[in-house]
């Protein structure tokens, strides 16, 4: 019997998880909007805040760093983010292709309603904040090579996308730890927004500097998001699996639709 293409496969899965892709975009929507809106009012030189930390950038960083790592922990959380696992980010995602937690259907259609969760993103906040998020001290909130250089920008975005997912993987591979996944992911994306940012603008994923990219126009440097994140949660994945072969992933951000027969299988809940 013919089994049946990917084409196929697709649609099937559409079918039967499109909730979980909706979910998807939406929870990325979510957060680029409240990172966004914090990085707007921390830098825009007009609003009380900027004037307060004024001088002080560090702590600016610090502030949008923690209302972007409470905005991932709220997401990841909650009952839509453990219905789809709130991957939220294409590398990620791709972590949980290679390590066979999703299926290639489900991943093709993750990836997409990431990116139109970004771009519907930046254009939202286009429309609603206008010269604010346009204006040069923001600009957009682009993600762009810090004066060091593009090779250490590849360098500084590799680094912290192999560290968040080795310790996302290594998180959900012990037991103690998987259910505060989403708060170690919260906190390692608010120190690395302190730290990383100078370098490269502190991306992590495509479909993040994507929605930026085509809201202001400006591509310098996206091939390095598009490149650098992926390659480097994948390059994670490969070497767990390596390290701890057919070991058991669990918690909420191994929830969605499983690796299982397309549109056959209902989907994976978290294990609380």
């Amino acid at each position: 019997m013919r089994r049946p293409g990917f084409l196929a496969h697709l649609l099937v899965s559409a079918k039967r998880h499109w909730s979980n892709y909706l979910t998807e975009a939406a929870g990325l929507f979510l957060f680029l909007f409240m990172a966004s809106l914090i990085t707007t009012t921390v830098h825009y030189p007009g609003s009380w805040l900027a004037r307060q930390l004024a001088g002080q950038q560090v702590l600016g960083r610090a502030l949008i760093g923690l209302v972007a790592g409470l905005t991932v922990v709220v997401i990841v959380y909650s009952p839509w983010g453990k219905r789809s696992g709130a991957h939220l980010n294409p590398a990620v995602t791709l972590a949980f292709w290679q390590l066979g937690k999703i299926k290639p259907a489900d991943a093709c259609w993750y990836l997409l309603a990431q990116v139109v969760g970004a771009l519907l993103a930046g254009q939202a906040l286009l429309a609603l904040l206008g010269r604010y998020f346009t204006h040069p001290k923001v600009n957009y909130a682009l993600t762009l090579p810090g004066p060091q250089g593009t090779a250490i920008a590849f360098g500084a975005e590799f680094s912290i996308t192999f560290g968040m997912v080795a310790v996302l993987l290594l998180a959900l591979h012990t037991k103690r730890l998987q259910n505060l996944a989403g708060w170690l992911l919260g906190a390692l994306l608010a120190f690395y927004i302190v730290v990383e940012t100078p370098y490269s603008g502190m991306s992590l994923n495509p479909a993040r500097s994507l929605g930026s990219a085509v809201a202001a126009h400006n591509y310098t440097a996206l091939w390095l998001y598009l490149v650098a994140p992926p390659l480097a949660a994948w390059l994670a994945a490969v070497l767990f699996q390596l390290l701890f072969r057919n070991s058991p992933l669990s918690g909420s951000i191994v929830a969605g639709p499983g690796a299982g027969s397309p549109g056959t299988e209902p989907p994976q809940h978290p294990v609380e």
